[in-house]
């Protein structure tokens, strides 16, 4: 479980970069996120990221911010997100990483939650507002469950990625521009060599995430990059009704093959 198997995602992933998708738990509700977590898995999705809705999301743009406050109202809470993952786990989904705020790890209590995701089948946490000179507890307290806490790396990151890189397992989720979540126009040119900076620091995947919606994006991060996480595109897609599979084949190409194991 955890490193292991996001590792071997990677490793095996039908597309080239790796197709990571963000899909915010309980948006409209938790059924229809099974479905659409389903689809992503036919669709060829190496890894699924699940957002943990919270009311004050800041690192995310309207389109996540509207989702999460969808989810919420709809009754979602920290527990059944959890049992959401657990009962894909039992489907054979793919490796599921948990996007969460930093206040709803504190709040249900690091090692209680840590715990209750371990058991779930969770392989991995991203908390996108917990700088990483303030993370040493939580850190220890994810290795002991092996549920790897993923570094994110901005661009204005560079003169801190010993810091950030040092001893973190999973892969490192590199954010392509400044601001919060939301489709981009154009990639920044920086991020190539931000890219650059964090493999010579690491051995670990590098996927990265924040505004891409295009399928030449995609394209431009083949060689680059191990993996492109798609959120906002996405979420704003299936908000409109949005079939998964065609959307995914039009951003990616068909995956290879069948779906993942055990996933229908």
């Amino acid at each position: 479980m955890g490193e292991a198997r996001i590792l071997e995602a990677f490793r095996t992933a039908r597309t080239r970069p790796a197709f990571i998708p963000f899909v915010m738990a309980g948006d409209p509700d938790l059924e229809q996120t099974a479905a659409v977590v389903r689809a992503l898995a036919r669709a060829g999705a190496a890894i699924i990221e699940l957002g943990v809705p919270y009311s004050d999301p800041i690192a995310d743009g309207p389109v996540l911010i509207e989702a999460a406050g969808r989810a919420l109202r709809a009754g979602t809470t920290p527990a059944a997100v959890l049992d959401l993952v657990r009962r894909l786990r039992r489907e054979g989904a793919p490796p599921i990483v948990l996007l969460l705020y930093a206040n709803v790890l504190f709040r249900a209590g690091v090692e209680d939650f840590v715990r209750a995701a371990a058991e779930a089948g969770v392989d991995g946490l991203i908390v996108p507002d917990l700088p990483a000179e303030e993370s040493a507890a939580v850190l220890r307290t994810a290795e002991a469950f092996d549920v790897p806490v993923i570094p994110l790396v901005a661009p204005t990151s560079r003169r801190r990625l010993d810091r950030i890189l040092a001893g973190r397992r999973g892969f490192v989720y590199v954010v392509s521009s400044l601001g919060v979540t939301g489709p981009r126009e154009v990639l920044s040119p920086e991020l190539h060599a931000l890219i650059r900076d964090v493999r010579a620091r690491t051995a670990l995947p590098v996927a990265v995430g924040f505004g891409i919606s295009r399928r030449e994006q995609v394209a431009s991060l083949a060689g680059v990059a191990d993996g492109a996480i798609v959120g906002s595109a996405l979420v704003r897609h299936l908000a409109q009704g949005g079939a998964v599979e065609p959307w995914v084949a039009a951003l990616f190409g068909p995956p290879a093959g069948a779906g993942a194991a055990g996933v229908l």
